[in-house]
């Protein structure tokens, strides 16, 4: 009797320690981070990107013949034919579509119900419902069963698993408040199932080297390339709208020149220096920052991707783009990483919380493999509320005060009359951030220092240079192609 009391004292020791330490852990310790894990919330399930699905092909490497031979070594003798009691109704032209076995070789397997049998690899079938017909099918990587297609978009189709005893979803649903489950249709609110989307368009066989359209020549027919390089110098780096450029040309010059001319150089300047910019070999670190902002293109909502390499930083990647979907975001990767075999060690890829990156970078794990598999840490927020974002804030910090020097150029356009007009303005100023402006991390240096560029007296004779290198890469990409 005195052992099960001081057992049972014991056991009430115990439990005071614990309850002190619970409430000692919710006192001192932060637990901030659970809230804002979307490991932990159902409410982020659904920025979440899931790991791709398996894929099973359906193809059979034998044919019927084969098989019959095998038999006969086997058995002693080949499967023969069926003898028919009454008049064969299957048409001649049918065949096994496992084995490729003839009409001889084939019979009903349930009288009028129309499926068929194979003598040969006793394959069922239905002729007009073929299964066999499909090569390939996807599985849920947590249940095995088949994904079901649910929806169609522009470039992708969405397939979704609705097995109701998938341990995918029963996790996730474990995770949602009693109080939605309660409300009516209150699971729907949330990303409970598996999904993958399957692209339409292979965004890695679009060709990044292609020559800009309306190619214009240089040929000056009133001014020269030193009036042109002064329209790029006042419009790009000092930040001037054509007209006011026109007004400095007049009044510091006494050049006449119309608005219109200043908006054709650069048009054609851009031309000419985007292969430069795209084809540079870029010094490539091992953490690249990405974010996407917005531009106005007719009065409607456009988007810019940039991709930053936080040691030299220098834009690597850009596009513009109609949609804020996965294919800019690709296109806009593919070209940061050009000329590289492969991911440095330790890579890291900072963004924001949106999906489109972690779907761009599974992409990039299925096309390419383990030489481009990389996670995107994203830094989700505007306080430091988790670990994650307290280590790599600055990199998003980068990021975002380059979309703010972007916005301080592109505000004198008030907005863009077509995407064309946004692809040469933002040429334009990706050359000069990368090549000209100066930076103060750098010693006032630009993030790329080009020996040549250096060399120049001035801006003007800069971009000159520039139109130059421009005009040769384009030389090579034809007698490329």
């Amino acid at each position: 009797m005195n052992i099960i009391l001081y057992l049972l004292e014991i056991i009430h020791q115990l439990y005071q320690q614990n309850c002190w330490l619970i409430n000692f852990i919710c006192r001192y310790i932060p637990l901030k981070q659970w809230a804002f894990d979307d490991s932990h919330s159902p409410k982020y399930q659904k920025f979440k990107v899931d790991e791709l699905p398996k894929i099973v092909y359906y193809h059979q490497d034998w044919d019927w013949k084969d098989l019959n031979n095998y038999y006969t070594q086997r058995y002693g003798k080949p499967v023969k034919p069926i003898k028919r009691r009454s008049e064969c109704d299957i048409p001649e032209e049918c065949s096994c579509p496992s084995c490729h076995a003839p009409q001889p070789y084939l019979y009903k397997n349930n009288g009028k119900a129309g499926q068929l049998m194979c003598k040969i690899c006793q394959t069922t079938f239905t002729p007009e419902d073929n299964r066999f017909d499909k090569q390939l099918s996807l599985k849920c990587p947590h249940c095995q069963h088949t994904l079901v297609r649910i929806k169609d978009r522009k470039h992708f189709a969405i397939h979704k698993c609705v097995n109701p005893k998938c341990p995918y979803y029963l996790s996730n649903l474990k995770k949602v408040d009693k109080e939605d489950l309660s409300e009516e249709n209150g699971k729907y609110k949330y990303k409970l199932h598996y999904i993958y989307r399957e692209f339409s368009i292979d965004f890695f066989k679009m060709d990044l080297n292609s020559l800009p359209k309306n190619a214009s020549s240089l040929k000056f027919s009133k001014h020269n390339a030193h009036i042109m390089s002064l329209c790029l110098t006042f419009h790009v780096n000092l930040g001037l709208s054509l007209r006011k450029t026109r007004q400095a040309l007049s009044d510091l010059y006494g050049i006449s020149i119309s608005h219109q001319q200043v908006a054709n150089y650069c048009k054609t300047a851009a031309i000419c220096i985007k292969p430069f910019v795209d084809n540079y070999p870029y010094e490539k670190g091992n953490v690249f920052a990405a974010d996407e902002t917005y531009i106005k293109v007719r009065g409607i909502k456009g988007y810019v991707w940039l991709i930053l390499n936080a040691a030299t930083r220098a834009i690597i990647g850009y596009q513009v783009s109609d949609n804020r979907g996965v294919g800019p975001c690709i296109l806009a990767m593919r070209m940061a990483f050009k000329g590289m075999s492969e991911l440095p060690k330790n890579f890291k890829f900072i963004a924001d919380g949106y999906s489109a990156y972690p779907l761009a970078a599974q992409q990039f794990f299925r096309q390419f493999g383990d030489r481009f598999k990389f996670e995107i840490t994203q830094v989700i927020g505007l306080q430091n509320n988790d670990e994650v974002s307290k280590e790599y804030r600055p990199f998003k910090q980068m990021i975002e005060r380059l979309n703010r020097t972007y916005k301080a150029s592109y505000r004198i356009t008030n907005g863009f009359d077509n995407y064309d007009g946004a692809n040469y303005d933002l040429t334009l100023w990706v050359a000069y951030y990368n090549f000209l402006r100066p930076h103060k991390f750098n010693d006032f240096k630009p993030p790329v220092v080009d020996d040549i560029l250096s060399k120049a007296e001035n801006m003007p004779a800069k971009w000159q240079l520039m139109i130059y290198f421009g005009q040769q890469k384009i030389m090579e990409l034809q007698a490329a192609s």
